[in-house]
């Protein structure tokens, strides 16, 4: 999706973090942004923030809902006629051991963090497909191709929308549509949701990741991860490596299995 101006946006979880930063970085692109967001005071503080900048539509939206989500679905559609663009940003994390995990705990990692950018995809796919044209962008994580302690529920969520994204994009490619879908793995982001995460591989700035993000957007881009070379290095590793050696390495040497060991985490 090369030019954003006057697409309509939808981001998902994007009163805060990465997804507030891509809203403004959008609305300075004369794209008409519509956020999803289950805090009220935090849509209210972007409304005011932003809604200088452009059009900007906020909507408080519980993504862990079926209902929440198809009857939003159907309020953008009535009103704004579909969207050009949906980034399934909206994501949580626990942080605990999977044997301290609640079935609360396991329930909303699953429905916000998988089930949720599947749905939200599905309500507007359509829409997208009927007019031949749509770009979907799906935030997964580096935790998506490489396990981790302390992130067993998370990461299998990540690896859920890796799959999902990717096969969406070849389904789209085989139908011969004109809708783009760009993957989107992140290492640690330092927007407050991983606090307390030490780890000698740097943490990613929230700015430059977000700008990477639209970037690759504009790109067309299919899989881009953050830093590049997690992508390429991890999987080469995985391939060529014993387990036992690959976990060695990982673990020890670039010391990924204790980055979790100080997780706080968000305030909640």
């Amino acid at each position: 999706m090369k030019n954003l101006k006057d697409k309509i946006v939808l981001i998902t979880g994007g009163a805060s973090g990465i997804g507030e930063i891509m809203c403004r970085l959008l609305l300075e692109r004369g794209a008409n942004i519509i956020i999803w967001d289950i805090n009220s005071d935090n849509l209210e503080k972007l409304r005011l923030k932003y809604s200088s900048l452009g059009k900007l539509t906020v909507m408080k939206v519980d993504v862990s809902s079926i209902s929440e989500i198809n009857n939003a679905a159907k309020e953008v559609i009535n009103n704004f006629g579909g969207i050009d663009l949906l980034i399934n940003n909206a994501g949580i994390i626990v942080g605990n051991y999977f044997h301290e995990h609640s079935e609360a705990d396991i329930t909303n990692t699953l429905n916000i963090n998988s089930n949720a950018p599947i749905y939200i995809t599905h309500a507007f796919i359509d829409n997208m497909l009927s007019k031949n044209s749509g770009h979907i962008c799906n935030i997964a994580s580096s935790g998506g191709l490489l396990s981790n302690p302390k992130m067993s529920v998370y990461v299998a969520t990540k690896w859920s929308l890796i799959g999902f994204s990717d096969s969406l994009r070849l389904e789209m490619e085989q139908l011969k549509k004109n809708i783009n879908v760009t993957t989107i793995m992140p290492y640690y982001i330092n927007t407050g949701m991983f606090d307390g995460v030490k780890s000698k591989i740097p943490i990613l700035d929230p700015e430059t990741t977000a700008l990477t993000i639209i970037k690759a957007i504009e790109k067309n881009k299919k899989m881009v991860s953050i830093p590049g070379y997690i992508y390429r290095v991890t999987r080469f590793a995985q391939a060529i490596l014993p387990i036992s050696i690959f976990d060695w390495f990982t673990g020890n040497v670039l010391g990924v299995y204790k980055t979790m060991e100080n997780f706080k985490g968000r305030n909640r």
